[in-house]
């Protein structure tokens, strides 16, 4: 049942994506920036779990890995499923290398925001949020072209 569960949701995602790509935009940048949207979530999920803990800096660190691992999982069997993949353990070493610029932009955002608005400090979503946007065009390239070639 769960199973078939799964199927009918990623019918229905296919079928929206469709829809949107008549737009002009491509099918697998609009997946690429669906799992983003859950990679966002998994990112502000983790940061806020974790802040009283370690503080702002490290939990951001560690929002980021858990949503590029996840994000990396979710594109790998979704956006990309009709390539050819290399080994799970070196695609995804390959995918948090490729984006590393990307994290340079979105957690230079949230680490900026963070450090120079009280509100963004208090309300770690919003600079989560930017940084997500400032990442997201250097992810999919990146990912594009070095990982799910």
């Amino acid at each position: 049942m769960a199973n078939t569960v799964s199927k009918q949701l990623l019918g229905g995602l296919d079928a929206a994506v469709v829809l949107l790509s008549r737009s002009g935009v491509s099918e697998k940048f609009i997946r690429f920036a669906v799992v983003g949207t859950l990679g966002f979530c998994w990112d502000t999920g983790t940061v806020y779990a974790l802040r009283g803990l370690t503080g702002l800096y490290v939990a951001g660190v560690f929002g980021f890995l858990v949503a590029a691992t996840a994000n990396w999982g979710v594109n790998r069997i979704w956006t990309f499923r009709h390539h050819v993949h290399a080994a799970p353990h070196v695609q995804w070493v390959r995918f948090l290398i490729a984006n590393s610029v990307g994290f340079v932009f979105n957690r230079g955002t949230f680490f900026a925001l963070i450090s120079l608005s009280t509100l963004c400090h208090n309300q770690p979503v919003f600079p989560i949020i930017a940084g997500s946007i400032a990442g997201l065009c250097f992810n999919y390239f990146l990912s594009k072209r070095f990982v799910f070639s």
